[in-house]
């Protein structure tokens, strides 16, 4: 019975997943029309110091061999920065707004900033327990009491998953590149 039920799905699949797929066009490459926008976001990639993302996510892929990890941290290596946020950039306009970008490009250049980013990619795993409380330091609590700064915050965390996506992407296009 089990089986009769698993083929009835299956074919049922067969017949609808083609008259789906005819029925979607492929999506096109995201071309950002505005080059401010552009330019915002790779600001703002800049301050983020995204090519450490693009290494986090080399270091969690799982390669068949460790002589092709090492092989792609090289060519990493060898890619500068600001072709990383070039290549980024256009991707990522559809998710981080104008004002997002231009916003978090500020707080990251400021000093408390900087010292946000040290920490993201620098720091160790922490413990928390329970009842624990994290200090919020007082530039943070400046910074918080901004509404552009908590909308672009927001904004830019809900971003994060498309970032890493992105990231990932092309860290395929690069791994595939002859350099």
């Amino acid at each position: 019975m089990k089986f009769a039920v698993q083929a009835v799905l299956g074919l049922s699949m067969v017949f609808t997943v083609p008259a789906f797929a005819a029925n979607t066009a492929p999506a096109a490459p995201l071309v950002a029309s505005n080059p401010a926008h552009v330019q915002a976001v790779q600001d703002l990639l800049a301050a983020m110091q995204i090519e450490k993302v693009l290494k986090g996510v080399a270091a969690r892929s799982r390669y068949p061999t460790e002589a092709q990890k090492q092989a792609v941290f090289a060519k990493l290596d060898k890619i500068p920065p600001a072709e990383v946020y070039q290549r980024l950039a256009p991707t990522l306009t559809s998710a981080i707004s104008v004002d997002t970008a231009t916003e978090m490009t500020r707080f990251y250049n400021t000093a408390y900033g900087k010292q946000v980013i040290y920490k993201k990619y620098n720091s160790g795993a922490q413990l928390m327990m329970p009842g624990m409380t994290v200090a919020v330091a007082p530039e943070e609590k400046k910074e918080r009491k901004r509404a552009t700064y908590v909308k672009a915050s927001k904004e830019l965390a809900d971003a994060e998953p498309t970032i890493e996506h992105e990231a990932f992407k092309l860290l395929q296009v690069i791994n595939k590149e002859k350099r």
